[in-house]
């Protein structure tokens, strides 16, 4: 059995490939998936299993530590991610959870963007100057290399100017903004990874033609968006029946009344599978909830491995 740690995840990944990987493998039948959870917000443990039946099976065990940036060098999200050959059960690799977790998140997000997203969208808000951040700029500009300008909001001001340096040395158009009201005026697409249990972005400030994406918000009570954006929007999800478990940018507005369970129109099986249409007209505003999953990290452990042994 192998292991595979962070370095060679990020030797043999790069966005393109692993976004196309992730769009074929939507289109084959749906990965049985399950989660665990103990603990609570400012502790939290949980596994994610996945089973995609005669392939492989996977399990990832994930802590959850939200304060740990403050206090050192380690992240809020660590966990480890274990494979089995899903023909016989024998154990193939562990590889480096946390690693893993980037990636697809951030690939997660980006199919959810070649397929909803304007091709004409030149600016991307990335509300959230976290570990996410950048590799969420990466993802999104791989499906959409139109995305010549980036603005980098988050509470900290100082770490939004960190983030958008970084950036700049790396050859992007990007700059810190203060006020996250104006910056979404003007975004085509936005992406938000926070923990915020209160809106931030506004319905009312949202243009025709946009897309947002929320990445962020993963309990009930967690919100990045308010009411007034999943009303005024066409909405989509990653999985559906993640989605519906307990994100609160899904289940506060139908709670509110402000949208029905219907209006959640598809999820990715269903775009990638062409069963559903996703934008219907330029002046459309799509959203859509990165909810995550076990499915993502087998389907991602799967290319990392793919990769290191030549199949692809």
């Amino acid at each position: 059995m192998r292991f595979v740690d962070a370095a060679e995840i990020r030797r043999v990944l790069t966005f393109p490939h692993l976004i196309t990987a992730l769009e074929v493998a939507h289109r084959r039948p749906k990965i049985e998936i399950q989660d665990g959870f103990l603990g609570g917000e400012n502790g939290h443990y949980f596994v994610r299993h996945a089973v995609d039946r005669g392939r492989f099976m996977a399990s990832k065990l994930i802590t959850s530590f939200p304060e740990n940036p403050k206090h050192g060098t380690l992240p809020a999200v660590q966990a480890v991610c274990v494979m089995f050959d899903g023909t016989n059960g024998r154990p193939l690799a562990v590889l480096d959870g946390t690693e893993i977790t980037y990636w697809r998140t951030a690939a997660d997000s980006a199919l959810g963007a070649k397929l909803l997203s304007s091709p004409r969208s030149s600016t991307l808000l990335v509300v959230g100057a976290g570990e996410m951040s950048r590799r969420l700029v990466q993802a999104h500009r791989a499906v959409r290399p139109s995305l010549r300008r980036v603005l980098i909001w988050n509470r900290t001001s100082e770490r939004a100017k960190e983030v958008a340096a970084i950036l700049v040395r790396e050859g992007v158009e990007a700059e810190a903004v203060l006020d996250l009201d104006a910056a979404t005026k003007i975004a085509d697409v936005i992406s938000t990874c926070t923990r915020s249990h209160g809106p931030l972005i506004k319905g009312a400030n949202l243009r025709s033609g946009m897309h947002l994406d929320l990445v962020g918000g993963y309990t009930p009570e967690t919100r990045e968006a308010d009411d007034e954006a999943a009303r005024r929007a066409l909405i989509f999800v990653d999985r559906r029946e993640t989605a519906f478990e307990g994100v609160g940018d899904i289940l506060g507005p139908i709670a509110s009344g402000a949208i029905r369970k219907e209006d959640v129109l598809g999820d990715l099986y269903d775009l990638a599978g062409g069963k559903i249409v996703g934008r219907r007209s330029p002046d459309d505003i799509t959203f859509f909830k990165n909810a995550g999953g076990g499915h993502l990290d087998l389907m991602t452990a799967e290319v990392v491995l793919a990769q290191i042994e030549g199949r692809t």
